[in-house]
């Protein structure tokens, strides 16, 4: 079920991990992680959650790979089910005490109760969005990447301003969606309800090229677009790396746990050995200038 470098991690030295790496929480208003830690606040029968017992973790469906493999999340395979069960044990909880639920990506950072105690779902973490719900500390890093058909105009595109002329699309909501618009192109993007939808316009000649963040460019240039290929990679414009984050319930008490827990990941290079199992190929994309 779970990854072999994993496995080999008991709750109890976890936890003692969790304590020693806990630091200051981000803007959004919670407690120090140290103090959290520190009062036990962080144990699993301590700890705000929505079902006694439970740690209930939401992501949207269908799931797709890399994130989650057969589209289920439940197998701890893919990076982000990996990255799920590796938090869920540093807070002390075994695999049989995560439950998975459905939340539609564009309902999960609407304003509002929760019922989940976190959404994993390549969620990024931006202003906009920390005024209605509660990030931790991202657990990932990614770039954006525009996928075309081989033998289009644009596959041999080298620069964004190559694409100024080209039909782009993206799934409502998101950042790869906001990203078109340092592109700049001359006509306005096709909004699309999820990845799939944007992959069939694409096969179907309804757009020219669809932006994704990397990973997920990788899945669908490889299993759901024939002769597809990624063109390349960008970065936002701040020239910074597009960040995944947990999300949660604004102002949420479970915040400064989920911080130390993925700072604890960090720094014992959990998190690392997950990317480089399951999104190792993300390096070798070139750079769209």
């Amino acid at each position: 079920m779970r990854s072999p470098r994993l496995v080999g991690l008991s709750a109890a030295a976890s936890l003692l991990v969790l304590a020693a790496a806990c630091a200051p929480a981000d803007d959004n208003g919670a407690e120090s992680t140290t103090d959290a830690a520190g009062e036990g606040q962080c144990s699993p029968d301590s700890l705000p959650l929505k079902n006694d017992g439970v740690l209930t973790v939401a992501t949207d469906d269908p799931a797709f790979e890399p994130w989650f493999v057969d589209n289920d999340p439940s197998n701890g395979q893919g990076f982000e089910s990996a990255v799920a069960y590796a938090v869920a044990e540093e807070l002390g909880f075994a695999e049989d005490e995560v439950e998975w639920i459905v939340v539609p990506f564009n309902s999960s950072y609407q304003p509002g109760a929760k019922d989940f105690d976190f959404d994993i779902n390549q969620i990024s973490i931006t202003e906009e969005r920390k005024n209605s719900v509660d990030f931790s500390e991202p657990y990932y890093s990614a770039a954006q990447a525009i996928i075309t058909l081989e033998g289009s105009q644009f596959a041999d595109a080298t620069a964004l301003a190559d694409f100024k002329d080209a039909r782009l699309g993206a799934q409502i909501g998101t950042t790869s969606l906001a990203a078109i618009d340092q592109i700049e192109p001359a006509t306005d993007p096709l909004v699309y309800d999820d990845t799939t939808k944007a992959a069939q316009a694409l096969q179907n000649d309804q757009v020219d090229g669809i932006v994704a963040d990397l990973p997920t460019a990788f899945y669908l240039a490889s299993a759901e677009i024939d002769g597809a290929t990624i063109v390349g990679q960008f970065q936002p414009e701040t020239g910074e790396s597009e960040q995944f984050g947990l999300l949660l319930e604004k102002g949420s008490e479970l915040t400064p746990c989920l911080n130390a827990a993925i700072e604890s990941l960090r720094e014992d290079g959990t998190l690392e050995d997950i990317e480089q199992q399951w999104l190792s190929e993300s390096a070798n994309v070139p750079e769209l200038q």
